[in-house]
């Protein structure tokens, strides 16, 4: 990929030539390949950050969707594991960031190591009428942006984030194997970002 990759191993190497066909020649099984390489491993690692399953679960098919989405963009300066598990841990920091904000109290008074107190002050920012229509708007166009996929992949949009059952759940009320759901669920919102983009040949 015109960077000299001499002092890569035998198995960065092809993951390199598996980058190099999926984004010269579309080619779908090699990005086939390089999430089956590194599906566990990336689903591990964020598992052992934020401590729950299914947010591990979702914030993995986040990092493979981010990844594929800039793979023309990567450079092979270092190996493509270094920086899918540099998105891994970017995906799970911000989660626990944004959890932590969500229940930090902020009428809570802090106290630091050497005993001097501090309370945290956050900004009103409590949407307005104006910022509610907004968000409404945006919900319904997202919903009918949904409503544009395929059945079965709009069923597991619909169940797994308005309904927000678990893998588990979904597994039982459509009667598939946990791994049919969660490869389906990847294809599923990798169709809706392409939409979102306005792409018409996903249909």
């Amino acid at each position: 990929m015109g960077v000299n990759d001499a002092n890569f191993s035998g198995k960065a190497k092809d993951d390199l030539e598996l980058v190099r066909k999926a984004v010269e020649l579309n080619d779908q099984q090699a990005y086939a390949e390089l999430l089956e390489r590194y599906r566990e491993s990336i689903y591990h690692v964020i598992l052992k950050m934020v401590g729950d399953r299914d947010d591990a679960e979702d914030l993995a098919i986040e990092t493979f969707a981010k990844a594929f989405k800039n793979l023309p963009a990567f450079r092979p300066d270092f190996a493509f594991s270094t920086w899918l598990f540099k998105i891994a841990t970017n995906a799970g920091i911000d989660h626990l960031r944004k959890k932590r904000l969500s229940t930090l109290s902020i009428d809570k008074t802090m106290k630091e190591a050497d005993g001097d107190e501090y309370r945290i002050t956050v900004a009103d920012d409590s949407p307005n009428p104006e910022a509610e229509l907004i968000s409404e708007q945006k919900a319904l166009m997202l919903r009918g942006f949904v409503d544009k996929l395929k059945p079965r992949y709009k069923r597991l949009i619909e169940l797994r984030y308005y309904q927000q059952l678990s893998y588990e759940e979904i597994s039982e009320i459509l009667e598939m194997p946990i791994g049919t759901v969660k490869a389906q669920l990847f294809r599923a919102r990798d169709l809706l970002h392409n939409v979102l983009r306005n792409k018409k040949d996903v249909f």
